[in-house]
């Protein structure tokens, strides 16, 4: 079991949030924050499996400093940051904190009826702006249901069929931030409590981490072990929309301080739910 925010842990008064965190592709930015090279984001982009898109060093290190200061701010409440309980009685060793809607195995609630009955944290439109722009990134205007000539996943939720998402709506109405110390891990699983087949957008700050990418069928191979560093952005929809997924070992000790982050790593992921009220 991991132990609360090592690393992680905020000293003194809350920090201002950001308004904006810009996206390394040249829009919202905040004052300050660089920009990336967008030819430089082009070259390092690679597609893992049909839908799934890796892009190295994608947030600057100006906007992962806004980010752990945000990420404080939200770990503090209305609901905290805690270790999820599993329906069979265990105890998850990463530490998540919601935005927008609460998450919790294995459904969406507006409050955190299993931590304090709250209403968690409003999405901030930045961070929503973030996504949108991190999905244009990854697919690079094109529709990651048809960008590639693969057969669609078996698995879909409800009426909602992978083909009908165009990136240019993407609105995540929801984030997930977890955070991993030395000893955190996060078994194969797939993300299948919203009802809407939009692309998972996930933003890495901090330590390393080895993020194991499956197949739809099975926790089991194939799979590919990517190595996941500060900065990193990775985006799965279409065929890969509900991969099975994890992280079975993070690197202790190879984050960056100058991130504002001690140890540890944050992932920080956007979703669209599907879901109304």
């Amino acid at each position: 079991m991991s132990t609360p925010l090592p690393g992680f842990e905020s000293f003194g008064a809350p920090a201002a949030e950001p308004t904006s965190v810009g996206s390394g592709e040249g829009r919202g930015e905040q004052a300050g924050v660089e920009q990336a090279d967008s030819r430089a984001t082009s070259a390092a982009r690679r597609e893992i499996a049909p839908g799934a898109v890796h892009v190295p060093g994608w947030l600057s290190l100006a906007q992962q400093q806004a980010l752990v200061v945000a990420c404080r701010n939200w770990a503090r409440g209305p609901v905290p940051i805690r270790h999820t309980k599993l329906p069979n009685g265990g105890v998850m060793s990463v530490q998540t904190v919601c935005l927008g809607w609460h998450w919790q195995p294995y459904a969406y609630t507006r409050t955190a009826d299993d931590v304090n009955g709250l209403q968690v944290a409003e999405l901030p439109s930045w961070l929503v702006e973030l996504g949108r722009t991190a999905v244009a990134a990854a697919y690079q205007g094109r529709d990651p249901a048809t960008a590639s000539a693969h057969p669609s996943p078996t698995h879909t939720r409800d009426t909602c069929t992978p083909g009908t998402y165009t990136p240019i709506a993407y609105t995540p109405d929801t984030a997930l931030i977890n955070f991993y110390d030395d000893q955190a891990k996060m078994g194969m699983h797939q993300d299948k409590d919203e009802r809407s087949n939009a692309p998972v957008v996930s933003l890495s700050i901090g330590d390393r981490c080895v993020f194991r990418f499956g197949n739809t069928e099975t926790r089991t191979k194939p799979y590919t072990d990517v190595e996941l560093a500060s900065g990193d952005l990775f985006v799965f929809g279409g065929p890969s929309r509900f991969a099975y997924h994890g992280v079975p070992k993070v690197r202790p000790g190879t984050g960056s301080p100058a991130t504002g982050l001690a140890g540890g790593r944050l992932n920080i992921t956007l979703r669209m739910t599907g879901l109304r009220g």
